[in-house]
């Protein structure tokens, strides 16, 4: 399968590092990685070490493959999308963080949407080198149309193939919401605190994540999908202890003086709330004191990074 993957940070490349031991794989980034990987192609290291060659490209106007695997931050999915139109795709998946990111994709792109969720560890180390932080799973389903289970199988089987643990279902969007929950939880929290997800696992900051899960369980409710607040903060806790080494992807933004991904998170339970007559003031306080930091930082939260 010729597979794209839009968007060559942490996540991007090992998940198309990954994928290139079965399959042909261009990466999509910036520079210096893609310089990096054509030349001395890509190294990972962490949990197995390989190095593989995928192409790389920082210009993806006009391409085409069986399927466009997108992991850019959510706020540069518009541009992506963008891209995307004007190139021919079999599919196109989403596997971002936050909420919205599958509308966006589906306004633009002539093509099968998917969206999914994917827990595997990832650090961008250097340019070409990626370190792998942990096994993780990867689940995907339908978006547009929604009932395209065929295609959800044959990317999940395409996944399976590379050795990638990955599953088709057919209730995406519980799961969506459900990563959103612990996203909610444990990205801001983290940033605010400076700590590692482990922190998360006792209180006080536990009892504060949970309480942001159990607020975002509530929107997931009432925006018409059935979470239960056990279920959301059992997930909580259950990526809290398995990543407890980990630092959230918000932490590492914050760290490097980046803009974080608090709009398409925190700020879109807080949007979906207020949609929705619903209250949630841990995760408004949470979205409010990330925008704050990004401001204070002078960080450009107008346009894509």
């Amino acid at each position: 399968m010729d597979i794209l993957v839009f968007g060559a940070g942490s996540l991007g490349s090992l998940l198309g590092g990954l994928l290139a031991r079965a399959h042909d794989v261009t990466l999509v980034g910036r520079e210096p990685h893609v310089t990096a990987v054509r030349s001395d192609g890509l190294r990972i290291t962490g949990v197995e070490a390989l190095d593989v060659a995928p192409a790389a490209t920082t210009d993806a106007t006009g391409a085409s493959a069986d399927l466009a695997l997108v992991t850019v931050k959510a706020y540069d999915t518009e541009v992506a999308a963008r891209t995307l139109a004007t190139g021919d795709y079999g599919a196109v998946c989403s596997l971002q963080n936050g909420m919205g990111n599958e509308e966006t994709l589906a306004g633009a792109v002539d093509a099968p949407v998917l969206a999914g969720t994917a827990t595997y560890g990832a650090r961008l180390v250097d340019p070409g080198h990626v370190e792998w932080t942990g096994r993780g799973t990867i689940t995907l389903g339908a978006w547009r149309p929604a009932d395209d289970v065929v295609t959800a199988e044959r990317i999940a089987e395409a996944f399976r193939a590379a050795g990638l643990d990955a599953e088709a279902t057919p209730d995406v969007r519980r799961r969506l919401w459900e990563k959103l929950a612990v996203n909610a939880a444990i990205n801001p929290v983290t940033a605010l605190a400076g700590v590692e997800n482990g922190a998360l696992t006792t209180d006080p900051l536990a009892d504060l994540a949970r309480t942001a899960a159990v607020e975002t369980a509530k929107v997931a409710r009432a925006d018409g999908t059935d979470l239960g607040e056990e279920t959301a903060t059992a997930a909580v806790a259950t990526v809290a202890r398995e990543t407890a080494r980990n630092r959230s992807s918000m932490l590492q933004d914050v760290t490097r003086g980046r803009r974080t991904e608090i709009d398409a998170i925190n700020g879109y339970v807080v949007g979906r709330a207020a949609a929705t007559g619903e209250s949630v003031p841990v995760n408004r306080t949470l979205a409010a004191l990330i925008r704050g930091w990004e401001r204070g930082a002078g960080v450009d939260t107008s346009g894509h990074e």
